[in-house]
């Protein structure tokens, strides 16, 4: 039995998988987000472990037998987010999270600081990053900074609770900006830029590696067996490629979660910074992807449910299902930048706007404008990685969104890729998690890393298509147009 916990934005889910790939149980806890000033977002890292312990105490009323029998557990989360401890490795402040823009001043000033940061970690410096943060703190909590002993991820600071070790993996790392991609080792240029040294950070290992043991106490708390194994882990997007299959060069997924992602795995480390897309680490020695991000996916269509006071996403999304043709052709265009952008504007002052709103449209209307707005987002983002395109192999979606029949349809035919969903796509990032732990306990990739069973298939629709292609090219348009009325935009420009 091999156990995967997973720390989301939203909530904590954990998963008990078995050594024939047979999910038997699955449970999460709840989270908020802090959002005390614009552009901020925060959570409270005891929070997370509340919430874990939660829906641990729901797993073992569930299954304490398969509990009882737990070889290993796999670590997956959020990235991004910077914790950190001071000298009794007590947190010091809420974290900052990876949809937290507000250290736009300090990207700049860490790419005057370190030119070649580029080459080095792979990607453009993005406020959602964990460097910039750390500048930020300097800059603006310097009482923080001066008392900072080390910086963890938000899945590394659960890890140090687990075990009592400061460990972090390869895939997790290259969200810091701090790390040497290519060599997969910290870079001391990019920390001392920082005001930071290898003594603020957590040690490395591999995705698949051990990073410690379970302590006793956690151990007997969730009726875990004593001497249990703690794999090193992965970002949430390596873990999710880890749970559909995805670890061989072109394979990959589309998320469709709090954040949008199109991930392509590859064998070698090939920046591509030039068009904001990602180059990190992959979960599994000596390989790598890339990852084009959008800040806002289903979050974007939660908060067109709650603005158009819907009983659920699920009666909204059937609504807008049903428009005709003629109304999708007039319906409103959306852009999905509630939360600023990454892929691939770069752009944390970038804002969601509907556009073309007449007195005849009302919430199925909004709703779709808002299903193809994160459709043309995907379709940006795969765009950016020209190039980088799997042939025709399909990708796998997964995310809450990918409940949505009509929406999987949709970014098939945007993107013009065949996508599959197997019936475990919301929680695909705790199964990566659970296999990785299987993988540090002996488990080999070609028995661990399997592609499951798709229970749903989505081909590219020519005539929708062409309807999203027309309307496509308008949305392009937009973005630029729009840009310098952003909120924020212009204070910085000063």
């Amino acid at each position: 039995m091999y156990l995967g916990i997973d720390l989301g934005t939203s909530s904590v889910k954990v998963l008990v998988l078995d050594a024939q790939h047979a999910v038997l149980a699955v449970a999460d806890a709840a989270l908020d987000i802090s959002r005390p000033q614009p552009l901020w977002s925060e959570q409270d890292p005891q929070a997370w472990w509340s919430a874990l312990d939660q829906a641990m105490q729901q797993l073992r009323s569930q299954v304490p037998r398969a509990l009882s029998q737990v070889r290993a557990v796999g670590l997956s989360g959020q990235m991004h987010g910077a914790v950190v401890l001071g000298e009794r490795r007590q947190v010091l402040r809420p974290a900052i999270l990876w949809n937290d823009c507000r250290a736009s001043a300090q990207c700049t000033a860490l790419e005057a600081a370190v030119p070649q940061s580029r080459q080095i970690t792979g990607n453009l410096a993005m406020p959602g990053f964990t460097a910039p943060k750390l500048l930020w703190l300097r800059q603006h909590e310097p009482e923080v900074f001066a008392q900072t002993r080390l910086v963890l991820l938000p899945k590394d600071w659960l890890r140090l609770k687990l075990t009592g070790e400061a460990v972090s993996d390869m895939s997790d790392a290259s969200g810091t900006l701090w790390l040497d991609t290519g060599a997969r080792c910290w870079s001391a240029e990019m920390l001392a830029a920082c005001g930071l040294s290898e003594q603020h950070m957590p040690r490395l290992v591999e995705g698949t590696g051990a990073s410690g043991q379970l302590l006793a106490d956690v151990a007997r708390a969730w009726g875990l067996p004593a001497g249990v194994t703690v794999a090193g882990g992965a970002g949430d997007n390596a873990a999710t490629a880890v749970g559909v299959g995805a670890v061989r060069p072109g394979q990959g997924f589309v998320s469709l979660g709090t954040s949008g992602v199109i991930f392509l795995a590859t064998d070698s480390f090939r920046p591509q910074p030039e068009t904001a897309v990602h180059a990190f680490a992959h979960a599994l020695p000596q390989r790598w992807h890339h990852m084009s991000v959008m800040l806002s996916a289903a979050s974007a269509f939660g908060w067109v449910t709650r603005l158009t006071q819907r009983s659920s996403e699920a009666a909204l999304a059937h609504e807008a299902s049903l428009l005709s043709l003629s109304a999708r052709e007039q319906a409103p265009i959306f852009l999905p930048y509630l939360c600023g952008e990454r892929t691939p504007h770069n752009d944390a002052h970038a804002s969601g706007t509907f556009i073309g709103l007449r007195p005849k449209h009302d919430a199925p209307d909004l709703a779709y404008a808002v299903m193809e707005g994160v459709t043309f987002g995907l379709m940006d983002g795969l765009n950016a990685m020209q190039g980088r395109k799997p042939g025709s192999e399909a990708l796998a979606l997964v995310g809450g969104g990918a409940r949505s029949n009509r929406w999987g349809q949709m970014i098939a035919s945007g993107l013009g890729r065949p996508l599959t969903r197997d019936e475990g796509a919301q929680a695909a990032a705790a199964l990566g998690a659970a296999r990785l732990g299987w993988m540090a306990d002996g488990g080999t990739e070609e028995e661990v890393c399997l592609a499951p069973k798709d229970t749903a298939h989505f081909e590219p629709n020519a005539p929708e298509a062409s309807l999203l292609q027309e309307r496509y090219q308008k949305f392009r348009t937009l973005y630029p147009a729009l840009q310098p009325y952003f909120f924020g935009a212009q204070k910085e420009a000063a």
